[in-house]
């Protein structure tokens, strides 16, 4: 009868029990309604990218494959493979995911079983002793015991929750490192085939430069050029050969770079040089409310945010008084052999309630720095989101300006060749002086150079645009899985989670 009294004595506890600390509401923030840059002339018909259409005009998964480069498709897949970063965020991942299995662990009962084996020993002067027993004897004692604490104000339920939370921020930072690296894979990469283009040219300036400098010496042995247009043209092919031997330097360090994102040393990777030629994609934009659902390290944030309200709430359970239920279970005996004797037997059940009456504040003390926790992690998550609107931003600035910056600077190279032309002509026909020549062969090569510089930087920000608008990732098919997988959520997470 005395367990079913413990139980009936415990029901109105049960019952009377409630989650304490506040419900938690997703932080709001300031969308804008549309981007305050407008996309380049060139995305015009891009389209923009419906959550209800997902197939239509989104950003897939593998990003990179919209450049069109085979080569790169190939190096961005080994970055899933071996880089090591990566594969550390993983291992995070997985810790935090396993966490929640060690808070949920503490929802249920805790059973042991244990054994002792003792020779025992009266004292004669204990105190208070009706009969004295001078002898020795043994003791044999195998015991089973339980102990449960009863979750009344919901701090154990509120840390499997935290956990959870952790282990889905734990996830979007993993999808945030990956992101991170393929775009400064495909960065590196188009850097390098920048620095081949700008190499090509500068091969190609070389050997003008030499056919150049052969003419001014002609016409210096055929009496018809001074000695000081040969120095020039000496100097200017001269010039133009350590701009060509000093771009190597540069191609160089972004192929190292490329093989340790690959999980390589340097000296076990090599790229064959390869001119940037590739044409400019179009990349769908979206709008500013979808970016939100896009941006791996806004739901991390908005993640952590959630996370810290669980800790309030986790704090002010220290105010209200714990409750568990314990037992235990077994048979002592002076021998193994009548351990299972019906004598032998011992139970014990119970419950105890614990309040901390006096703590010098130190609930105080948690509640308010759990209670700053949580608005630091708002106002980091309200950051996160400005920063994710300014990095869309500047990349839609920065294509539509060098769109038109493209257009000028392809009429400036049409232009100086023209004028290089020109002014070669009138050397050879002897109407100019070489300096004429040489000022037109320099302009030429800076705005063959800008060509190319331009081409890079335009490739650069499309990168970094896909960047900044989350890849191919989303909510939808990213953190709703990891939740899923990671614990499951009580009945007010689930209608969060359908409402986001």
């Amino acid at each position: 009868m005395r367990p079913r009294l413990l139980l009936l004595a415990a029901g109105p506890l049960l019952l009377a029990g409630c989650t304490v600390g506040p419900d938690y509401v997703k932080p709001s923030a300031d969308v804008p309604t549309a981007y305050k840059e407008p996309p380049p002339a060139a995305y015009a018909d891009a389209g923009q990218w419906q959550p209800a259409h997902p197939e239509d005009d989104a950003i897939r998964s593998n990003w990179w494959e919209v450049f069109g480069d085979p080569k790169l498709d190939f190096l961005e897949q080994q970055v899933e493979v071996a880089n090591q970063d990566l594969k550390a965020a993983e291992a995070h991942f997985r810790e935090a995911r396993d966490m929640v299995k060690v808070a949920e662990a503490d929802e249920s009962p805790t059973i042991g079983v244990g054994s002792d084996v003792a020779s025992l020993k009266d004292s004669a002067y204990q105190p208070y002793a009706l009969t004295r027993n001078y002898r020795a004897s043994g003791e044999f004692e195998l015991t089973a015991n339980f102990n449960y604490e009863i979750d009344l104000w919901g701090r154990i339920h509120r840390q499997v929750t935290a956990a959870g939370d952790t282990a889905q921020a734990s996830a979007a930072d993993l999808e945030t490192v990956r992101l991170s690296l393929q775009a400064e894979l495909a960065v590196d990469y188009f850097n390098l085939r920048s620095a081949d283009a700008q190499q090509r040219l500068l091969d190609d300036t070389v050997k003008s430069f030499q056919d150049s400098l052969q003419l001014a010496d002609d016409r210096l042995n055929g009496g018809a050029a001074p000695a000081s247009d040969a120095a020039q043209a000496k100097t200017q092919l001269d010039t133009a050969r350590v701009q060509d031997t000093d771009i190597a330097v540069a191609r160089a360090q972004y192929e190292h770079a490329i093989a340790v994102l690959i999980g390589k040393p340097p000296a076990k990777f090599s790229l064959a040089a390869s001119p940037l030629d590739i044409s400019l994609p179009r990349i769908p934009v979206g709008l500013p409310s979808e970016l939100l659902e896009r941006r791996p390290d806004v739901a991390a944030a908005e993640r952590r945010a959630a996370e810290a309200n669980e800790q309030i709430g986790i704090a002010l359970s220290a105010y209200y008084p714990s409750v568990s239920l314990s037992g235990i279970a077994g048979a002592e005996g002076t021998s193994p052999a009548n351990w299972f004797d019906w004598p032998s037997l011992l139970w014990a059940v119970g419950t105890s309630v614990s309040e901390t009456v006096f703590d010098g504040g130190r609930r105080d003390a948690k509640t308010d720095a759990a209670r700053a926790d949580y608005d630091a992690a708002i106002a980091d998550y309200r950051q996160t989101t400005l920063t994710a609107f300014r990095q869309v931003e500047d990349n839609l600035a920065a294509l539509r300006i060098l769109e038109g910056e493209a257009q000028q600077q392809k009429e400036a190279v049409s232009s100086a060749k023209t004028n290089l032309d020109l002014f070669t002509a009138r050397y050879v026909g002897g109407r100019d002086n070489y300096l004429q020549v040489t000022t037109a062969q320099t302009n030429y090569l800076q705005n063959e150079r800008n060509e190319v510089e331009i081409r890079r930087r335009r490739m650069e920000a499309s990168v970094l645009l896909v960047k900044a608008l989350g890849g191919g990732w989303n909510a939808d098919t990213g953190m709703k899985l990891e939740q899923a997988d990671a614990h499951p959520a009580s009945d007010a997470t689930d209608q969060q989670a359908k409402a986001e």
